[in-house]
């Protein structure tokens, strides 16, 4: 879909372009200063984005086409009016396999235990909005939150995520900080019975 608001958007630009090339008045110029955090912005949204972060931290609406983002609680975790469902006897186990996840993909239990999508917007008391980029990198880079508690590597890649430069880290985080606070209690990690 992203693709799509591209492709569109190039011809309206270019006679836009046009248009005011042929105005009697120059074109209006941004101040050059506010060009490197746009696209540092843009950077960190596309990759945010394509890293597939909204898939569990942002929770869905259910709609008659299927599930669509909740654009009020964009990344903003598993929602706290929620309950982890029960889990059925024998789907998960030593001597079976299977992940299960909430209706809306915010909440996983596997051989892990139960693990909640944290709240990445910029809330200070239940986002990331006291980290710094440098907190933000090196919660990525080590697996570990500031706390010290190691992320559950299910669902989260953090091990792939880890591989990121820190330019492209530091966009994401920007972008992050950038979308409106939500104040979301996600609970902790449930251990394995």
């Amino acid at each position: 879909m992203n693709t799509l608001r591209i492709f569109i958007g190039v011809p309206v630009l270019a006679c836009c372009f046009v248009a005011s090339s042929l105005a009697a008045e120059p074109p209006v110029v941004k101040d050059p200063a506010s060009t490197p955090k746009s696209a540092t912005l843009t950077r960190g949204k596309y990759l945010v984005t394509l890293g597939g972060c909204h898939d569990c931290h942002t929770p869905k609406l259910m709609t008659e086409k299927g599930p669509v983002l909740d654009t009020k609680r964009l990344l903003s975790g598993f929602p706290s009016s929620e309950k982890a469902p029960a889990i059925p006897e024998g789907v998960i186990g030593p001597k079976s396999w299977g992940g299960l996840f909430t209706k809306d993909g915010t909440g996983w239990a596997g051989p892990w235990g139960i693990s909640f999508a944290s709240n990445l917007t910029p809330d200070k008391e239940t986002g990331i909005g006291v980290w710094t980029e440098k907190t933000f990198i090196k919660t990525l880079r080590t697996g570990k939150t500031p706390g010290g508690r190691p992320m559950l590597p299910h669902p989260m890649p953090w091990e792939n995520i880890q591989q990121a430069s820190d330019k492209d880290l530091k966009a994401m985080f920007a972008y992050l900080m950038s979308l409106p606070p939500v104040r979301n209690v996600v609970p902790s990690p449930i251990p394995p019975k």
